[in-house]
């Protein structure tokens, strides 16, 4: 029962994976990659930004380094989404289990979960199948029909990475001023090292790295996060609804995306 609840959770995100999946999948092609290679890339990776910015760094031969460290400052809110998501695992999800469903983390998978009072096996098992899926079959489908589609359109449809982008960052941005802030001195870095000739040269993952910590260190030294200790009244009063909610089967689609925008609302993203 809970893996069907979370299969349902998880149609939203899959939906969205597929279309920006298609997209990656068309940029891979473009540069260099096979159908296959790219779509292998989806189905062991599944970390959207990185993956984009990991391709064109692996079409430059010899920037290893490079790689590393862009792919590790990218990715590296995923260990704290991990750290924070471990808090409201049951009993049962431990071990191999964290191992494996570890893998399946992604902004938009943690940002279901965490809305959960007690995240169980089955529930995260079902939440993660058809995002996972969705985000590698769109890559295939991506792949596959770049050398079919007219140009115009596989131009067209290259841009649709920067359209996801900035629908997440806007939405946050025109409530909190210091996403904004934290936003526009990443662009400044970013295009600072674009046009100034003594900055060109630098690569594109030590630039993805310096914008990030930079953006991200003035924005928490400006600006640091309250942490607000819960009612713990409160937190029963989730915990005994979820338990009903699970055993009835009743809880709603709708249900689960007020989740969703409660836990982004409070979050600030």
């Amino acid at each position: 029962m809970d893996y069907t609840r979370g299969l349902r959770a998880g149609i939203p995100i899959a939906l969205g994976y597929l279309a920006v999946s298609f997209t990656f999948g068309i940029m891979a092609v473009k540069y260099g990659f096979s159908a296959w290679q790219a779509t292998l890339i989806s189905f062991t990776t599944v970390t959207s930004a990185g993956q984009f910015a990991g391709i064109q760094l692996m079409a430059t031969p010899g920037l290893y380094l490079d790689m590393m460290i862009s792919q590790l400052t990218i990715n590296i809110r995923y260990s704290f989404m991990s750290i924070s998501l471990s808090q409201k695992l049951d009993r049962r999800f431990r071990g191999i289990r964290k191992w494996i469903l570890g893998f399946f983390i992604t902004d938009e998978i943690f940002a279901v979960a965490v809305s959960q009072p007690v995240v169980s096996t089955s529930f995260f098992a079902g939440l993660a199948t058809l995002p996972w899926l969705g985000w590698t079959a769109g890559t295939f489908l991506g792949a596959s029909m770049g050398a079919v589609l007219p140009a115009a359109v596989m131009s067209a449809l290259g841009l649709a990475i920067y359209g996801m982008f900035i629908a997440i960052v806007v939405p946050p941005a025109k409530e909190n001023k210091y996403v904004m802030l934290a936003a526009g001195i990443a662009a400044a870095i970013s295009i600072a090292f674009t046009y100034i000739p003594e900055l060109s040269h630098i690569s594109s993952g030590y630039v993805v790295s310096i914008a990030a910590i930079v953006a991200a260190a003035v924005a928490a030294i400006v600006k640091p996060v309250d942490d607000e200790p819960q009612d713990p009244e409160d937190n029963q009063k989730i915990m005994d609804d979820s338990h009903r909610n699970s055993l009835s089967g009743s809880t709603s689609d709708t249900d689960l995306t007020t989740q969703m925008g409660a836990v982004g609302k409070e979050a600030g993203v």
